[in-house]
């Protein structure tokens, strides 16, 4: 028999290595761990689906003026057929006017609480009820008489809503060469018949008192319609008689401020037509409110009567003839002055500035 051999064993070598667990870094599982709820992708879908829903309720007639604001095109097509349905829906809710009062403060407007805020009006006037004409009421020039002698103009106000953009700075780029300190300080989104945002009153009482203008130049009246508290304290609605005896008592209330007790010259610029004939009646109110504010003082304030110039008759025009060449003058919202518009806005108003002012 073969001797028994010796049993096999394996070569002595190195200890096998073991591999340690891979580190995951991977945290998506610690809700599970913590027995929390993860949100699925569709639980996202959702939640965007709810705010696009609240922001419509609340903001749809931003989303249709920005619509209208913008350039004819498929782009704007688009939107004004987001933006039109979501405008109604918005207006059929208290939603957006709960909005519009909650948000009214966020807004970079300086704070200017305190006197020259719109008083209640009155109609029964002072003493007999008979106003009393003074010499301010009268422009000299309209006697017959010599003009008085220019005064020198250190600084001017461009103040409205957006319809004084880009007058401002158009009238900047013509002056401020000069050396007039020209002040842009629109307040886009205001009215004078709406004083959420900005009351005009107390705005062009703090106007006066930090700038201390030497001329005011106004453009405003795009927002305006809205219902105003009457002399019983009842809200009175656009668009009669007695909602422009109260715009207009407000309107004369402000040219008197900027007037600074005829230290100053005010070029108010009246509204070129409109072309929605829902807002051609405002204008035309907020227009003929102007007309009667400004009749104390015809010796401090000019009112620029824009409508022969841009909508003769009252009837819109997108285009006019500028030096013998069509041009178009107006943004495609059918409201605003476009560049061109502006800047035959800003030659109508500096004609009267000369008359007023040194060069």
């Amino acid at each position: 028999m073969p001797p028994d051999r010796e049993p096999m064993t394996t070569p002595p070598g190195p200890e096998p290595t073991t591999t340690p667990p891979r580190r995951d870094d991977n945290l998506m599982d610690r809700f599970d761990r913590a027995g929390l709820r993860r949100f699925s992708a569709r639980d996202a879908l959702k939640a965007v689906g709810i705010g696009v829903v609240i922001l419509i309720l609340a903001t749809g007639a931003s989303l249709l003026k920005g619509a209208n604001e913008m350039r004819s095109g498929i782009g704007r097509d688009a939107v004004l057929a987001v933006a039109k349905p979501s405008s109604w829906l918005a207006g059929q809710l208290p939603v957006q006017h709960g909005a519009h009062l909650m948000t009214g403060w966020i807004h970079p407007n300086p704070v200017i609480s305190g006197p020259g805020g719109f008083a209640p009006v009155s109609y029964s006037g002072t003493g007999l009820g008979i106003p009393a004409v003074t010499p301010d009421a009268f422009d000299p020039t309209t006697l017959g008489l010599r003009a008085p002698a220019r005064l020198p103009l250190h600084t001017l106000l461009v103040t409205g809503d957006s319809m004084s953009m880009p007058l401002d700075q158009d009238l900047a780029q013509r002056l401020s060469p000069a050396g007039v300190h020209v002040i842009q300080d629109p307040h886009i989104g205001t009215g004078i018949s709406n004083t959420v945002l900005v009351n005009w009153g107390q705005l062009a009482s703090y106007q006066v008192r930090h700038d201390h203008p030497d001329a005011v130049v106004v453009f405003i009246g795009a927002n305006d319609g809205y219902s105003m508290p009457g002399p019983s304290g009842h809200q009175v609605n656009c668009c009669g008689v007695a909602w422009a005896t109260i715009y207009a008592q407000r309107v004369r209330q402000m040219m008197n401020t900027y007037r600074h007790e005829g230290a100053a010259r005010v070029y108010w610029l009246t509204l070129p037509t409109p072309r929605d004939p829902a807002r051609q009646a405002i204008a035309r109110v907020v227009n003929a409110a102007i007309e009667v504010a400004a009749q104390p003082w015809a010796d401090q304030v000019r009112v620029i009567d824009t409508v022969p110039v841009f909508t003769p008759g009252g009837r819109y025009r997108d285009s006019m003839q500028i030096a013998g060449t069509p041009t178009v003058v107006r943004e495609s919202d059918g409201i605003h002055l476009n560049d061109a518009g502006s800047q035959l806005a800003a030659k109508l108003v500096m004609s009267y500035i000369d008359r007023d002012f040194k060069p």
